[in-house]
C-alpha cells in the first residue's frame, strides 16, 4: 500500500526500524492521554478499594449503608449517560475531559478534608460517590469518543489495547497500594491519592496539541430528543452493534450473578482465606494485562474471526473450571488461578476488538451518543445480576447457585452462531456510507474480505 511505501522510505532516511516508528506511542498526543489516564486509573482503583472501608471502618456504617454506597456508583450511568452522549456530541471533548478530571480532584478531595475537620458523614460519601460517578461516566464516554480523533484508524486497536493494559495494571497495583496506604494513613486520607491522580489525567489532556474538529453550529443541530433518537438508532439500528451489545449485556448480567455467588461460596464452602481469595480474584487482572499486551499479536496470528470465537468461548467457559475444586488446598488455588487467567486474557482481547469495532463503524458525529447508549445497558444491567445472585444463593444454596451461574455464563457463546460480528473476516474499515444504501450493513461489505 502507498502508506507502507511512505513509511518504509521514512525508515530508510531516519535509519530507525519501521516497527518502532509505527507504534501508536509515536503519536505524542495519544501518549500524553495514555500517561495521564494510566496514573488516574490506579488512583481510581485505590478509591474503589478504600471508599467502602471509609464507611465500614471510619463511620461504622451498616451493611445496608455500604450496599447503597456501592449501588450509587451505577446510578449516573443508568440515568444520565444518554444525555451525556448528546451533550458531548455537541461540543469539543477535550475541554470536557479536563473539567471532569478537575471536578473529581475537588470531589474526592472532600473526603480526606472532611475527615481531618471532623465533618465526615455517610451522607457526604453518598454525594461524593454519586457526583464523582457522574463526572467519571462523562469522562469515560468522552474519552472513548475522543481517541478516534487522536489516532489513525490503523492504530485504533493498539491504542485501545494500551488503554486496556493500563486498566489491567491498575487493577493489579491499585488494591495492593490501597491496602498498604489504609494501614499507614487511614482510609479517608488514602483517597487523597486518587484526588492527586486526577491532576495527572487533567495535565495529560491539557497538554494535547491536536485540534478537534469543530462541532456543528447550534442552528444546524437537531433537537435534544432527535439527538437522543439518533444515538439510540446508532446502536439499535445496526445489526452489528446490536449483536455486540446484546452479547455484552448478557455476559455482564450472568457475570453479576456469578461474582456475587462465587465470593461467598469461596469463603463459606471452600474455606479459602482472604489471601487465597485475593490471589484468585487478582489472577483475572493479571490475565487482563497479558491479554492487553499480547492481543494484537494474537489477532494477527489467528485472524479476526477466529480470535473473536476463541476469546468468546474462553471468557464464557472458563468459570466452569471453578466448579472442580472442593477444598482450599494449594492445588485448588492453582486450578482457580488458571481459570481466572484464561478468563482475564480472553475478556480483554475480546474487549479491545469490540471497542475498536464500535469506534470504526460509528460516524464520528454520533460517537459519544453511541457509547452512551451502549454503556447504559451494558453497565446498567450489572447490578441486576448482582441482586439476582444474592437471591439465587439464598433460594437454592451456594453450590447449586454456583453451578447455575457458571452454566448461564456460557450462554453468550450462542451469539457465535447468529451475531453478524462473527461473520466478519477482518476489522471493518469505517462506518457505512450514507450515500450507498446497499452498504448500510457493515457485514455485507466485509464478509467476503480475507485477512
Amino acid at each position: 500500500m502507498a502508506t507502507d511505501q511512505v513509511a518504509q522510505a521514512a525508515q530508510g532516511q531516519a535509519g530507525q526500524p519501521r516497527k518502532a516508528r509505527d507504534s501508536v506511542f509515536a503519536n505524542r498526543d495519544f501518549a500524553k492521554l495514555w500517561a495521564g489516564e494510566s496514573v488516574s486509573l490506579i488512583g481510581t482503583q485505590v478509591t474503589l478499594f478504600a471508599m467502602p472501608l471509609v464507611a465500614v471502618i471510619t463511620l461504622k456504617a451498616s451493611v445496608f449503608d455500604v450496599g447503597v454506597l456501592n449501588a450509587l456508583r451505577f446510578v449516573p450511568v443508568i440515568i444520565g449517560s444518554l444525555f451525556a452522549g448528546v451533550w458531548l456530541d455537541r461540543r469539543q471533548r477535550r475541554p470536557v475531559l479536563i473539567a471532569c478530571a478537575l471536578g473529581n480532584v475537588v470531589l474526592i478531595g472532600l473526603v480526606p478534608i472532611a475527615s481531618v475537620t471532623g465533618m465526615l458523614s455517610i451522607g457526604l460519601l453518598y454525594v461524593v460517590v454519586t457526583l464523582a460517578g457522574a463526572l467519571s461516566m462523562t469522562f469515560d464516554i468522552g474519552a472513548l469518543s475522543y481517541v478516534p480523533s487522536l489516532v489513525e484508524p490503523r492504530h485504533l486497536p493498539e491504542a485501545n489495547g494500551k488503554l486496556q493494559a493500563s486498566t489491567a495494571f491498575a487493577g493489579i497495583a491499585g488494591p495492593g497500594l490501597a491496602g498498604l496506604l489504609v494501614g499507614l494513613i487511614t482510609a479517608p486520607i488514602t483517597l487523597s491519592v486518587d484526588a492527586v491522580s486526577y491532576l495527572f489525567s487533567a495535565a495529560g489532556v491539557l497538554s494535547i496539541k491536536k485540534r478537534e474538529p469543530e462541532p456543528a453550529r447550534a442552528d444546524q443541530r437537531p433537537s435534544v430528543w432527535q439527538s437522543l433518537a439518533e444515538g439510540l438508532r446508532a446502536v439499535y439500528g445496526s445489526r452489528l452493534l446490536l449483536g455486540l451489545l446484546t452479547q455484552g449485556a448478557a455476559t455482564n448480567l450472568f457475570f453479576g450473578v456469578f461474582t456475587t455467588v462465587f465470593v461467598v461460596y469461596a469463603i463459606r464452602v471452600l474455606h479459602l482465606t482472604p489471601f487465597k481469595l485475593g490471589l484468585v480474584i487478582g489472577a483475572a487482572a493479571v490475565g487482563s494485562l497479558i491479554g492487553a499486551l499480547t492481543g494484537g499479536r494474537v489477532r494477527k496470528a489467528l485472524g479476526f474471526r477466529s480470535t473473536m470465537i476463541i476469546t468468546t468461548i474462553g471468557e464464557c467457559a472458563a468459570p466452569l473450571i471453578l466448579l472442580i475444586p472442593r477444598n482450599a488446598s494449594p492445588l485448588t488455588v492453582v486450578v482457580m488461578v488458571s481459570a481466572q487467567l484464561v478468563y482475564g486474557v480472553s475478556l480483554t482481547i475480546d474487549n479491545v476488538i469490540v471497542i475498536t469495532v464500535r469506534q470504526v463503524v460509528t460516524p464520528k458525529r454520533v460517537l459519544a451518543r453511541m457509547n452512551a447508549s451502549y454503556r447504559m445497558l451494558l453497565f446498567g444491567i450489572a447490578p441486576v445480576g448482582m441482586l439476582a445472585g444474592g437471591v439465587l444463593g439464598g433460594a437454592v444454596g451456594l453450590r447449586s447457585a454456583l453451578v447455575i451461574s457458571c452454566v448461564t455464563m456460557t450462554l453468550p457463546i450462542a451469539w457465535i452462531f447468529f451475531s453478524p460480528v462473527f461473520r466478519l473476516t477482518q476489522m471493518p474499515e469505517g462506518p457505512p456510507s450514507d450515500e450507498e444504501p446497499s452498504e448500510s450493513d457493515p457485514t455485507r461489505t466485509q464478509e467476503t474480505q480475507e485477512c
